[in-house]
């Protein structure tokens, strides 16, 4: 286990998880490695992309909350509510990050040792992508784009395995369906 702390579950080796090796990374990498301003551009997004939905998620919530609407509670507390389940999940299964699995140099670089699966970048831009898409659905629309071009990112900067990224992803938008559709 990453950092001698124990989870509960046992993770499986990366080989297990995913089928991804250093070579595969070396590969899909080769072309931004090779390209700076692309490289920096995937550096920004990665910064970025979170940021963006970060800020215009309390905004939202201002927005919900100054005119009144009903929906305020869900939109505050489905985003809120998952994310600590989450987060406490991931604390207990506690799987290694593909930098620390694999012999490979990260494009983005991070002292984190663990908490890999699932994502939580990529679960909270689409769960709160998801908020945007109950109350103005083009909004969220482009901005799960957003989600999904975090995943890659995130995969391709070597702190996720695709696997991580891809229930990031379905586990924000399930939590998406439940909280705002289903209930």
């Amino acid at each position: 286990m990453p950092s001698g702390k124990k989870g509960v579950f046992p993770a499986p080796p990366p080989e297990e998880v995913d089928i991804i090796t250093a070579q595969d990374y070396q590969a899909w990498t080769q072309p931004l490695r090779r390209r700076p301003r692309l490289l920096r551009a995937m550096l920004l997004l990665n910064r970025a992309l979170p940021l963006l939905l970060y800020a215009l998620y309390p905004l939202l919530l201002l927005f919900l909350w100054l005119s009144h609407d009903g929906r305020f509670a869900r939109v505050l507390l489905t985003p809120g509510i998952s994310f600590v389940l989450l987060s406490m999940f991931r604390d207990r299964f506690n799987a290694p990050r593909p930098y620390e699995a694999l012999d490979i140099d990260p494009l983005i670089h991070k002292s984190t040792r663990g908490h890999s699966f699932p994502s939580r970048h990529v679960f909270s831009v689409s769960v709160i992508a998801c908020a945007f898409w109950y109350i103005v659905p083009p909004l969220g629309a482009a901005l799960m784009l957003c989600a999904v071009l975090t995943a890659v990112i995130r995969v391709l900067g070597g702190v996720h395995f695709p696997c991580d990224v891809l229930a990031g992803l379905a586990i924000g938008v399930l939590a998406g369906l439940a909280g705002f559709v289903l209930l």
